[in-house]
């Protein structure tokens, strides 16, 4: 299971949304706040990315062998908590985990000494730019076609989904696993 923190918006990026859709300022300021909301999770899913750095959890089994975590790209793990299947959860020392990231920012997780644990919960930072200024520019305009289209069409009882221009500036970002 998956779990990353809720993403904050900040002034540069709600400045950014409303100049590319020409909306004035302090005007619909809510609605431009939910189109970029919106238009990040909807990359995040389409691009298997956490696109912004934020804080996360994972919760994974306490087997022995590499597990591939979901979340990428990840920076860096902050804490394990050992999840036995009675009582009270525990802090799993760093002796008793070990840790891969790829160049890639893809992470390999084990448990050597899960003790009682059968799960564990991986807290973690992961994210491809620390703030919307430093994301990538094709990756930004993606995200501003995007933010446009769900501001655009609120109501729409035609609603054909995402523009393709849009997602072909998010194609080059999506990451596939093959199972």
């Amino acid at each position: 299971m998956l779990s990353m923190e809720p993403l904050g918006l900040d002034s540069v990026m709600l400045d950014e949304v409303r100049a590319y859709l020409r909306v004035d300022a302090d005007m619909d300021d809510s609605a431009l706040a939910a189109a970029i909301l919106a238009a990040i999770g909807h990359a995040e899913q389409f691009t298997r990315q956490a696109l912004l750095r934020r804080a996360g959890t994972e919760i994974v089994t306490a087997g022995s062998g590499w597990q591939v975590l979901q979340t990428l790209p990840v920076h860096a793990i902050t804490n394990v908590t050992g999840i036995p299947a009675d009582g009270a959860s525990f802090a799993l020392a760093s002796s008793a985990w070990e840790l891969k990231l790829s160049s890639q920012g893809e992470a390999y997780f084990r448990v050597l000494q899960p003790g009682s644990a059968g799960r564990v919960e991986i807290s973690m930072i992961a994210g491809l730019a620390t703030d919307w200024a430093s994301l990538p520019e094709s990756l930004r305009l993606g995200l501003l076609r995007l933010a446009g289209y769900f501001y655009n069409n609120r109501d729409s009882a035609s609603d054909a989904g995402p523009p393709a221009a849009a997602l072909a500036l998010l194609q080059p970002w999506r990451r596939i696993r093959v199972a």
